[in-house]
């Protein structure tokens, strides 16, 4: 099993987010999960994947062509450099069975949401999961269950976004 995980390619303002990063990689790693990420060396993102290789995990980035140009992917891992965003997104999703958001930026959100998408229309079935460590994704959970209420999102839709509080809780649901 593989798990895209989506996540800031900063580490936030607070130490909480590197160490989440770090505890969700090396708990994939130990797992036997392996890791599809965007490939950065940088961030959330290099934490996770820094994390998933010290513990022996499988680790594979997808980069554009562009971001690798700038020095930033992760020369450790199993690196796929593509030629676009498109291309990223596209081989992350065939190559996982999972998605998981950490916290994340405008790029976390539009990936994961992405895949959301799919899975709501068909074109995939995966499970969409936010690590919602110390509440971060609490404003994001009202939006979204504001949609519900208002009638842009149904019941059923609606459950294919899970939210856990543990990066324990969302490795315990992967493997269930």
């Amino acid at each position: 099993m593989r798990v895209c995980v989506y996540c800031g390619s900063s580490t936030g303002d607070d130490p909480k987010f590197a160490a989440t990063a770090h505890a969700f990689g090396a708990a994939l790693a130990r797992t036997g999960i392996g890791v599809v990420y965007g490939g950065g060396r940088v961030g959330l993102m290099g934490t996770l994947a820094d994390a998933a290789l010290e513990a022996g995990g499988e680790v594979i980035g997808v980069i554009p062509q562009f971001l690798e140009d700038r020095e930033i992917a992760h020369r450790g891992v199993e690196l796929r450099i593509v030629e676009s965003m498109h291309e990223r997104k596209q081989l992350m999703a065939e190559l996982s069975d999972a998605f998981v958001a950490l916290p994340g930026g405008f790029g976390t959100f539009e990936e994961f949401f992405e895949i959301v998408t799919w899975v709501q229309l068909g074109l995939i079935g995966a499970r969409c999961i936010l690590a919602n460590v110390d509440g971060y994704y609490d404003p994001l959970l009202a939006l979204i269950d504001r949609a519900v209420t208002n009638g842009f999102i149904t019941p059923s839709n609606r459950a294919i976004v899970e939210s856990y509080p543990t990066v324990d809780e969302v490795v315990a649901r992967l493997t269930r």
